[in-house]
C-alpha cells in the first residue's frame, strides 16, 4: 500500500481541478521567488509540495492523478534535456578515464549504504534498497539544475549527465535483479540466470540505440532531402502541430522499448531525444519543437513534477532518527567522495572534481521510484521510505546551492576552460 493511500483521509477533499490550481500557483509562486533570488526555481517548487502536503498544510494529497502528471513531467523535462545534448558529446564524457567517474560515483555511495545495513544488522534487502537510494543520481533533477543554472552544455555538465545516465542505468540493473530474485526460496542458479537475462535486456537496447545511431550518421548527406520530405508530409497533415505530434511519437518509441526491456521510461526518451538534432529537422523546426516542449515543461508539468517530491514527504512518520542521521551523512558524504575521487583519476583538478561530486548528489525522482517500489513490494516500511524521501528532498534541495557556488569558483579560478 502506498503512503498516499493510508494518509488520503486527513486531507481536506478537494476537486481535482482546485488541487491542481493550488500545487501550480503555489508552485510558481515560490518558484519565480527563488530564482528572484538568484536560486533554482526547482526549489521553491519542491518546498511547495511539502507546504501543501502531509508536513504542513494537509490540503494536498499525492494522488495517482498528480503522479501521472509527474511522470509526464519527467518525460517532457528529459526530452528537452535530449535535444540540449548531442551523442558525441556524452560519449567524449564517458570515453577513457572519464567512464571512472561514473563507476566511482556509483560504486562508493553504494558501499556507504550496504554499511549501514550491516552497522544496524538490517535484513539484505533493505540493505540493498538503502544502497540503491544513495547510489542512484536522479537525471531529471540533475538535468534541471543544471538548465536553471545555465550549465547543461558545460564540460562538467555533460560529465555529470553521462554519469547521471549510468548511475541510473545501473540502479535498474540491479533493481530487476533484486526483483526477480527476491523471494527466499530463489537458488543461485536462478538469481545467476536472472542477472544474465537483465543485462541481456541492456545490451540489446544498447544496439538498438547505436544502430539508429549510425543511421543517422550514414544518412547525414541526405539532409536536404530528409528536410524536403518533412516539409511535404507537413504540408499534407491537416492537423495542427503535426511535426510536435510526431517528434514525440518517435521520442515515446525508445520509451516503450525501453520499459518492454525493463528499464525506466527516462534512459529511452534521453536518448530518443538526444538523436533529434537541427541539421535533420531544420533550425525552424528544431527550435519550435524545443519552444514547444520549453512552454509544456518549465511552464506546467515539471513544478508539478518538483513539487510532487514534496508531498510525498510526510515528517511525522519518521521516529528512528539515528538510521536518518546516518542516511543522510552518508548520502552527502558518499557521492561528494565518489564523484571527487573519479574526477581526479580523470585527472580534473580539485574544484572540478569537487563540483563533480557535488552534482551528482541529487536523488529526487529516481530515488523516488526505487523506494517506491521497495515499498509496494513490502521490502521497507512506511518510516523507512520516509527517511529516504527526505533524503532525497535534501539532497535535491541543497545541490543547486553548492554547485552554484562552484561553478562561480570555477569561472573566476579557471575561466574559458571548458565551463562555458
Amino acid at each position: 500500500m502506498q503512503i498516499a493511500d493510508i494518509q488520503s483521509n486527513i486531507f481536506v477533499h478537494l476537486p481535482f481541478t482546485v488541487t491542481l490550481l493550488l500545487l501550480l500557483l503555489t508552485a510558481r509562486v515560490l518558484g519565480e521567488i527563488f530564482e528572484r533570488m538568484g536560486h533554482p526555481a526547482m526549489i521553491g517548487e519542491i518546498l511547495s509540495g511539502f507546504i501543501l502536503g502531509p508536513s504542513v498544510l494537509h490540503l494536498v494529497g499525492y494522488s495517482n492523478e498528480i503522479r501521472v502528471l509527474s511522470e509526464l513531467g519527467i518525460f517532457f523535462l528529459i526530452v528537452l534535456a535530449g535535444m540540449e545534448i548531442r551523442p558525441e558529446e556524452i560519449r567524449k564524457s564517458v570515453k577513457g578515464k572519464n567512464a571512472l567517474i561514473a563507476v566511482m560515483g556509483f560504486v562508493i555511495p553504494m558501499i556507504f549504504g550496504l554499511l549501514i545495513g550491516f552497522l544496524l544488522d538490517m535484513d539484505w534487502l533493505l540493505t540493498l534498497f538503502i544502497g540503491l537510494c544513495i547510489a542512484i543520481t536522479a537525471l531529471p533533477v540533475s538535468v534541471r539544475i543544471l538548465m536553471d543554472l545555465g550549465k547543461l552544455n558545460t564540460d562538467i555538465g555533460q560529465k555529470i549527465i553521462s554519469a547521471a545516465i549510468f548511475n541510473d542505468v545501473v540502479a535498474l540493473l540491479i533493481l530487476g535483479i533484486i526483483l526477480d530474485s527476491a523471494d527466499p526460496t530463489a537458488s543461485l542458479s536462478t538469481i545467476l540466470i536472472s542477472t544474465f537475462i537483465t543485462i541481456f535486456k541492456v545490451g540489446v537496447f544498447t544496439v538498438i540505440i547505436y544502430l539508429v545511431y549510425k543511421v543517422v550518421q550514414v544518412t547525414a548527406y541526405k539532409i536536404p532531402i530528409i528536410q524536403n520530405r518533412i516539409t511535404r508530409l507537413l504540408a499534407f497533415l491537416k492537423g495542427k502541430e503535426s511535426l510536435f505530434a510526431l517528434i514525440i511519437a518517435f521520442v515515446l518509441v525508445f520509451s516503450s522499448i525501453s520499459e518492454v526491456l525493463g528499464l525506466h521510461f527516462v534512459v529511452g526518451a534521453f536518448f530518443g531525444a538526444m538523436l533529434l538534432n537541427k541539421e535533420f529537422l531544420g533550425s525552424d523546426n528544431f527550435e519550435k519543437i524545443k519552444n514547444n516542449t520549453s512552454g509544456i515543461s518549465m511552464g506546467f508539468l515539471s513544478p508539478i513534477f518538483f513539487a510532487s517530491i514534496g508531498l510525498q514527504f510526510n515528517l511525522m512518520s519518521i521516529n528512528n532518527f539515528t538510521l536518518l542521521a546516518l542516511i543522510l551523512v552518508a548520502s552527502f558524504a558518499s557521492k561528494i567522495l565518489g564523484g571527487y575521487i573519479g574526477g581526479r583519476l580523470a585527472g580534473l583538478s580539485n574544484l572540478r572534481s569537487y563540483t563533480l561530486g557535488i552534482g551528482l548528489n541529487a536523488r529526487g525522482i529516481m530515488e523516488l521510484v526505487i523506494a517506491n517500489i521497495a515499498l509496494q513490494n513490502g521490502f521497507i516500511d512506511s518510516m523507512v521510505y520516509s527517511i529516504l524521501v527526505l533524503m532525497g528532498i535534501v539532497t535535491t534541495l541543497v545541490s543547486p546551492y553548492f554547485l552554484k557556488k562552484c561553478f562561480h569558483r570555477i569561472d573566476r579560478l579557471e575561466p574559458g576552460n571548458g565551463t562555458s
